[in-house]
């Protein structure tokens, strides 16, 4: 098999939840543009409209479905709408992810943890059993979970999202370990800080800003473009014997360390 056969996406199926902007998006142009045919997943079916058109206009195919993976009803509608379109499911991108407490994580309160935790870790975990018997039909699977380098050190006043990362990490693991013999590989990826309006808050103040880059090596946030090329190698043949490992993007981030923000 020559190189760019390793990375050839035709004829799989993936579903990209989170899709509609960011990340997300950016995972999704990419998919299709290797040959997938892709199944966009968000809250909002507008946003999510746009990115199959684009999809579409560049000569790929997609599908654009609503769906809030805190609702198993709709998590296991968005599944089964995307095998009665494309036949079936080979790649899973676990995405979609919130943070709705930026500060000191004592100030958090019940809510926030329980919405946090309902989307980080346990939407994943939903997604992944909506697909897996979909993957076991065809006797092989592609699940990457998009953790942060969070998971591994805290992040200025994002401490109950750096848990709910930390979380998605060993539910990578435990998920790899489980479905190996099944052909299916999990892995997840753990990006810096990558400037999107999810991230906003981190990269756009000054004071917060200025620390992170001090910590960076790499001295720069990163661009969604420096995912897809990793994502891209989990989600095709390339990557057949690599499971349960993380994938640090992160400028270096993790070597250095971040100070916590009062």
């Amino acid at each position: 098999m020559n190189s760019q056969a390793h990375f050839d996406l035709t004829g799989r199926v993936a579903i990209v939840t989170g899709a509609s902007r960011g990340i997300g998006q950016a995972i999704a142009l990419a998919f299709a543009a290797a040959g997938a045919k892709v199944a966009l997943c968000s809250r909002k079916q507008e946003s999510l409209d746009k990115v199959a058109a684009e999809i579409q206009a560049q000569g790929g195919e997609a599908i654009a479905i609503a769906a809030h993976t805190g609702d198993t009803q709709a998590v296991h509608a968005l599944v089964a709408r995307t095998v009665e379109r494309f036949g079936g499911v080979d790649i899973l991108v676990n995405n979609a992810a919130t943070n709705p407490h930026f500060g000191p994580l004592l100030t958090a309160d019940e809510g926030q943890w329980q919405k946090i935790l309902d989307v980080n870790v346990l939407g994943y975990f939903r997604v992944a059993q909506a697909v897996v018997p979909e993957m076991q039909k065809r006797r092989r699977g592609k699940i990457i979970n998009m953790a942060s380098v969070a998971g591994l050190r805290p992040m200025p006043g994002m401490g109950v999202y750096s848990v709910s990362k930390a979380a998605v990490l060993m539910l990578t693991q435990a998920l790899a370990q489980e479905l190996g013999s099944h052909n299916i590989q999990v892995n997840a990826i753990a990006p810096g800080v990558i400037k999107t309006r999810f991230s906003n808050v981190l990269w756009q103040t000054e004071s917060i800003a200025k620390g992170i880059l001090a910590a960076t090596p790499l001295g720069r946030f990163g661009e969604v473009d420096d995912l897809t090329s990793a994502a891209l190698y989990l989600a095709s043949p390339a990557s057949d014997y690599m499971t349960g490992t993380v994938m640090l993007i992160d400028g270096g981030m993790n070597v250095v360390g971040l100070a916590p923000v009062a």
